[in-house]
C-alpha cells in the first residue's frame, strides 16, 4: 500500500474559523458574553454499581478528565498531542464546553469522560470540533439544537459497558433538559484496528456502514483530508469499534466518508443522532418514557 498523503494543514494547530458557524438570520449578532446561557449542574448521583457520574464545575474537575484523555489517546492510541500542560490532553475548545465525568465511588478517580459543545458556545468559539474535520454546510439548519459530543474515553479497567451507559444516560437527560434534539460527533477507527494496519480497516467499516447506516442525502457532509479509501482494502471482515457499534444500536447514522486525522492516527466518521431516532428500548431506559 501507498503511503497515506501529508496533511494539507496541522490538524492540532487548525484554528476555530467563524465562517464555519452559519447561524439563522434572526440569531447572527453575537451573543453578550454575559447572556450566554451555561446549563445547570446536576448533583453527582449514583449510576450504577461503584460509579456516579456529574458535571464538570471546577477546573480541578476538568483537568481529571484530560489527564484521563491523554493516558487513553497518547499512552494507549499512541496520539501526537500538543498540549500546554505535560500530560493533559488540551485544546481550544475545551474551555468552551461541558465535560461530563463518571468516578470510581470508593478511589474518586475519573474513569470516564465526554465533552459537550452546546450552540451557544460553538458560536462564541465559531465552529465546532467537527468543523475542523468536515464540511458541515449541509448541517446548518439543525444547529441551533444541535450539541457536539467529543473526547469520549473510559479507563483501560473499566471497558464492561456501565461506564458508557453512565455516560449515554447523562448526555440523554442533559438533551431533555434543555431542548435539544441533535447529537454530532467524530467517531475514531484506529488505523491498526483488529490486526489490519494502514487504514485497512477503517475503510472496510466505512464500505460496511455506507450501505447499511448512512444519513439523508441533505445530511452528508465532505472530509476536508479524506482517509484515501480508492487506495485500501475495503473488503475486510472487521467489525466496528465498540462505541460506533453503540451509537448505531441508539439510532446514529453515518454522514459522510472518514476523514484522516495524522494527529490522532485515526480515521474519523461523521455520525449524527436524532433524540427522536433513539429506539423504544432506549428511550425507556435513559429518559423514562
Amino acid at each position: 500500500m501507498q503511503e497515506l498523503p501529508n496533511p494539507m494543514f496541522a490538524i492540532a494547530q487548525l484554528g476555530a474559523r467563524p465562517a464555519f458557524w452559519r447561524a439563522p438570520p434572526s440569531t447572527r449578532l453575537p451573543t453578550p458574553v454575559a447572556a450566554v446561557p451555561v446549563p445547570t449542574p446536576v448533583p453527582t448521583r449514583p449510576s450504577g454499581p461503584g460509579i456516579t457520574v456529574s458535571w464538570a464545575r471546577h477546573q480541578d474537575d476538568v483537568r481529571a478528565a484530560q489527564r484521563l484523555r491523554y493516558e487513553v489517546f497518547a499512552g494507549e492510541m499512541g496520539a501526537r498531542l500538543t498540549t500546554p500542560l505535560e500530560g493533559h490532553d488540551i485544546d481550544l475548545f475545551d474551555d468552551f464546553c461541558e465535560h461530563l465525568l463518571v468516578r470510581d465511588e470508593q478511589s474518586g478517580q475519573v474513569i470516564g469522560t465526554y465533552r459537550v459543545l452546546t450552540p451557544a458556545q460553538a458560536r462564541r468559539i465559531g465552529s465546532t470540533y467537527s468543523d475542523t474535520e468536515f464540511d458541515l454546510t449541509r448541517l446548518r439548519d439543525l444547529r441551533e439544537r444541535m450539541v457536539e459530543l467529543g473526547r469520549s474515553c473510559v479507563h483501560r479497567d473499566h471497558r464492561q459497558g456501565g461506564v458508557i451507559l453512565a455516560l449515554w444516560g447523562a448526555l440523554a437527560g442533559f438533551m431533555h433538559r434543555n431542548k435539544l434534539d441533535t447529537m454530532i460527533g467524530c467517531a475514531s477507527i484506529p488505523m491498526c484496528h483488529e490486526g489490519a494496519r494502514n487504514g485497512d480497516a477503517a475503510a472496510s467499516i466505512w464500505r460496511q456502514l455506507s450501505t447499511t447506516h448512512m444519513a439523508p442525502i441533505q445530511y452528508q457532509v465532505q472530509p476536508r483530508l479524506p482517509l484515501p479509501v480508492e487506495r485500501l482494502d475495503t473488503q475486510l471482515a472487521v467489525d466496528p469499534p465498540a462505541l460506533i457499534k453503540g451509537y448505531l444500536r441508539l439510532g446514529a447514522k453515518v454522514l459522510g466518508a472518514p476523514a484522516w486525522d495524522p494527529d490522532f492516527n485515526t480515521a474519523d466518521l461523521p455520525m449524527l443522532m436524532r433524540i427522536d431516532d433513539l429506539p423504544p428500548r432506549y428511550r425507556k431506559h435513559f429518559l423514562g418514557n
